[in-house]
């Protein structure tokens, strides 16, 4: 399926038809000690109920299938996919449709360590895949799936820290990596940090310590009035290229994004102005809110950018669902997470924004209509089924084209990143 991006680039996804089956399918970063994203742990949903009520094993079946159709790589842009696994997925070897390379199977903590669980589990590893132990909590039946494993996951809010430390050191001489799980704030990241976690699952880089008392820095400033410049029609052209040209980084930014193979530029262009003038002030503004949106987030791991821009195209493209204007809802989703790119408050942050009043309620955490869609996809991120549902009950928002727009704001999103690097 090929998709316009909100930057004017082309995106190509394969995405599952509407009526697939597929109800919601989100991913969770799992970031290293430098912030960088070591995997994704993929969340699965195949229905609008439980998806453990009933049959487990046809909903694990009906997860594997879904997550052929979307495309491993594509979700996880050819990083390690985490994966629940159920004993039937292991035994029965369901898994093989998935990438040995690039799959890491999670046993769930709620498996018996079986002769033919632990037999399975080595035959998978010999097979390339490698093995994770989610929600682990030390008992000596596990030893044998502690001698294959390659993660094991700790649940940071459940586990007390007398227990995480007596399993550190009893897996001090073990080649096997550890996943601090569900940690969401900066002091629990350092805690696991400290404790000698050297992964780390959950939301904390979103909530980054916010200085007190601090305003806009002052280099930020021009952003944020470009920004305004940009969504007024039409352009003022001169004042937005001396805006612009004072600062270095955003105009080379710009000018390489119009220069892209994506924009199917056929001259080259040199000038912001010139820039404007071919590409259209649509396309420009979408595409300078990308570039003014990687200056913002200096500094910060990548991954709140990529999550800005899946948001801010999710919002985008979904916006029809619910009557919203489009161009606001981009905005909307890509500055949702300013106060983590420039450490300040949403509320210091708001009255220089360029949005009108219920936006800006929005992006201050008021239920507004404006904030269905993202609120809708704060909730998709964690997984909170239930409350997505109620969401898209009283909206009246169709779940299917819901999470197809998610999908593919993931694929636009990983786009846009290789073409602002």
């Amino acid at each position: 399926m090929e998709t316009e991006s909100a930057s004017g680039m082309i995106a190509t996804a394969s995405l599952p038809e509407a009526g697939s089956g597929l109800r919601y399918v989100a991913r969770q970063p799992i970031l290293d000690l430098r912030g960088r994203v070591h995997g994704y742990e993929l969340l699965f949903r195949n229905s609008p109920e439980n998806v453990f009520r009933g049959d487990g094993n046809h909903a694990t079946r009906t997860m594997l299938d879904n997550t052929v159709i979307f495309g491993l790589e594509k979700l996880t842009a050819g990083l390690p996919a985490f994966v629940n696994c159920t004993l039937e997925s292991l035994t029965e070897r369901l898994v093989d449709i998935l990438p040995p390379g690039m799959t890491v199977l999670e046993v769930l903590e709620t498996l018996e360590p079986t002769p033919r669980l632990i037999e399975a589990c080595r035959a998978l590893k010999i097979a390339g895949f490698r093995l994770a132990l989610d929600d682990f909590v030390w008992q000596p039946k596990f030893e044998p799936l502690v001698e294959l494993a390659d993660y094991i996951k700790v649940d940071f809010l459940k586990s007390g820290a007398e227990a995480r430390l007596d399993l550190i050191a009893r897996l001090k001489d073990r080649a096997v990596a550890l996943v601090a799980e569900k940690v969401e704030t900066q002091e629990e990241y350092k805690q696991a940090r400290d404790e000698g976690f050297m992964l780390f699952q959950g939301y904390y880089f979103c909530r980054p310590i916010l200085l007190k008392n601090r305003k806009i820095p002052a280099n930020r400033i021009f952003h944020i009035q470009i920004l305004q410049l940009i969504h007024e029609t039409p352009i003022d052209l001169r004042k937005l290229s001396l805006l612009v040209k004072r600062d270095a980084s955003l105009t080379y930014r710009l000018l390489r994004l119009v220069n892209s193979p994506a924009c199917a530029v056929r001259q080259e262009v040199r000038s912001i102005e010139a820039a404007i003038l071919i590409v259209g002030e649509d396309v420009f503004r979408r595409i300078a809110t990308l570039a003014i949106a990687s200056e913002l987030n200096t500094g910060e791991t990548a991954e709140i950018l990529r999550m800005s821009l899946v948001r801010a195209r999710f919002c985008e493209a979904a916006a029809g669902l619910c009557a919203l204007d489009p161009t606001e809802q981009y905005l909307l989703g890509m500055l949702s997470l300013l106060p983590a790119m420039l450490r300040v408050s949403m509320a210091e942050l708001g009255p220089s924004l360029p949005l009108r009043e219920r936006i800006c309620e929005a992006l201050l955490g008021t239920a507004n209509k404006e904030r269905s869609l993202l609120h809708w996809l704060e909730c998709h991120e964690r997984g909170d089924w239930i409350k997505c549902d109620a969401i898209s009950l009283s909206q009246g928002l169709n779940q299917e084209e819901m999470v197809l727009h998610y999908a593919e704001a993931v694929v636009w999103a990983e786009e846009a990143l290789l073409a602002v690097d």
